[in-house]
């Protein structure tokens, strides 16, 4: 099973961001992570950006983050599609396809969140995000 989310990404901002749709949209914040709280080195600057946020109005989910440190935002590579699989063959099969002329930012595997992710820009300049977690949510 896919299931497609808009994946936003900020330059710093994505708490600001994510409470200002909360405001114009209604709806919740349902979860939000700090760089810090996850065992993935940050330096100082960083532990307090968003490393991933969900938020949820009706009709509505939007999956955010304040960017990788090593990877800077600019309009234009801030909106990512992204895929959710229940099945490792058919996030592999996609994964490959989509990959065919483009470039794998990040190849599928393992992840410190129990799931199998990639990230790749397909050969039109879209970019997506693959997750699979490894355990049913």
């Amino acid at each position: 099973m896919k299931k497609l989310n808009v994946y936003l990404t900020f330059p710093g901002t994505c708490e600001e961001a994510l409470n200002f749709y909360k405001a114009c949209l209604g709806g919740e914040i349902v979860s939000m992570q700090r760089f810090g709280e996850t065992p993935a080195p940050s330096s100082d600057d960083d532990k307090q950006k968003i490393m991933h946020a969900v938020f949820q109005s009706e009709g509505v989910l939007i999956m955010a983050s304040d960017g990788m440190p090593d990877h800077p935002v600019t309009v234009g590579n801030n909106v990512h599609l992204s895929l959710d699989f229940t099945d490792a063959a058919d996030q592999e099969s996609a994964f490959n396809s989509l990959a065919a002329g483009g470039n794998v930012t990040m190849p599928l595997g393992e992840t410190f969140w129990g799931a199998v992710f990639g990230m790749l820009t397909d050969k039109y300049g879209t970019s997506w995000l693959f997750n699979r977690y490894l355990k049913p949510q």
